[in-house]
């Protein structure tokens, strides 16, 4: 029997690729060593180190890491999609009442270039008028201190980014009224603090209002192949593909159970049964042509927000043999 690749995957443990995970579905040709490390382990040590040979990367990482020496390859495959209506927190002291009250405040976040982060601000953009020179970008750890952004950036002097001091905290300083406003992909630890509150209160409603307008479905991450990988062996990103793709048929299985809930969550079947009224019943795609509506707005977003010095077109993204497949 021929050997198999061996390659390290650095991914969370999701639902939608716990079966490459445990074994049920594999890669052809490749023998995966699964690490189901958090997100921002897995980002920091392949943006700075590359220590995986595929891991799930950061949208954002990735599409900055195109003008840092392209160090990967991308295939389309989104372990992580959400709505970012929810972690808009302000300070009662601000006086932010609504999205346009955010002009001219102290809008913090833990890293200027996280993809959550140029999300919300798009959509805030886009739909509320709240331009990125519009307000000053407070940066620093949420709930540790000393957090920095982890890839150089060269924002354009009309970003206004000004970092924390060396032992606060994003956390802390929003229940203190320090900041007027916070943005990220984690719920800071104060939200439930007084004086604390979210900016969208009824955020499902907001996020759903937004998908049925835009037809958005925002994606958080994508899985990147080291390019070294990639160009000794550029099979593998077909195969990757085939296989993320396949384990996400188990999840989209367990949503459509009935019989016996595989969630404990009460009323997941009627929460699927609701999605796929809003959003059809493939509502997590995978692959180009299905996201590229999705992907441009992003990097619009990517550009506009002086993450990229140029706007960068889908087709750059994603290696070219997942674009396409053969058919009998």
């Amino acid at each position: 029997m021929a050997a198999k690749l061996r390659l390290s995957l650095a991914c969370w443990d999701y639902d939608r690729t716990r079966a490459l995970m445990d074994g049920r579905v594999a890669a052809d040709g490749i023998e995966l060593v699964y690490q189901p490390l958090e997100v921002e382990e897995t980002f920091f040590r392949q943006a700075r180190y590359r220590e995986f040979d595929v891991a799930e990367m950061s949208l954002s990482s990735y599409c900055v890491s195109k003008f840092k020496g392209d160090p990967f390859v991308a295939i389309p495959v989104f372990p992580s999609r959400m709505f970012r209506h929810a972690n808009i927190w302000v300070s009662e002291r601000s006086g932010i009442r609504e999205p346009a009250d955010l002009r001219g405040k102290r809008f913090a976040c833990p890293e200027y270039q996280l993809t959550a982060n140029v999300w919300i601000r798009g959509i805030l953009d886009d739909e509320y008028g709240v331009s990125p020179d519009s307000v000053t970008y407070v940066i620093g750890g949420e709930e540790e201190p000393g957090r920095i952004e982890k890839l150089a950036l060269d924002v354009p002097p009309s970003i206004r980014i000004e970092p924390i001091g060396a032992e606060q905290t994003l956390s802390a300083m929003l229940a203190s009224g320090e900041i007027d406003a916070f943005h990220g992909p984690r719920t800071p630890s104060t939200a439930g603090a007084p004086g604390v509150r979210r900016l969208f209160s009824d955020y499902v409603t907001a996020e759903k209002a937004y998908y049925a307008k835009t037809k958005i479905f925002p994606i958080m991450h994508v899985v990147v192949i080291r390019r070294d990988v990639y160009e000794r062996d550029r099979w593998v990103a077909t195969a990757l593909f085939k296989a993320f793709t396949a384990a996400q048929r188990y999840a989209y299985a367990d949503y459509a159970q009935t019989a016996a809930l595989k969630s404990m969550l009460p009323w997941s079947a009627a929460e699927a049964e609701a999605t796929r009224a809003l959003m059809g019943d493939a509502w997590w795609p995978y692959g180009v042509a299905r996201n590229e509506a999705v992907l441009d707005t992003f990097a619009r977003y990517h550009h506009r927000q002086g993450l990229s010095p140029r706007q960068l077109a889908v087709s750059e993204l994603f290696a070219p043999e997942t674009y396409e497949a053969f058919k009998i």
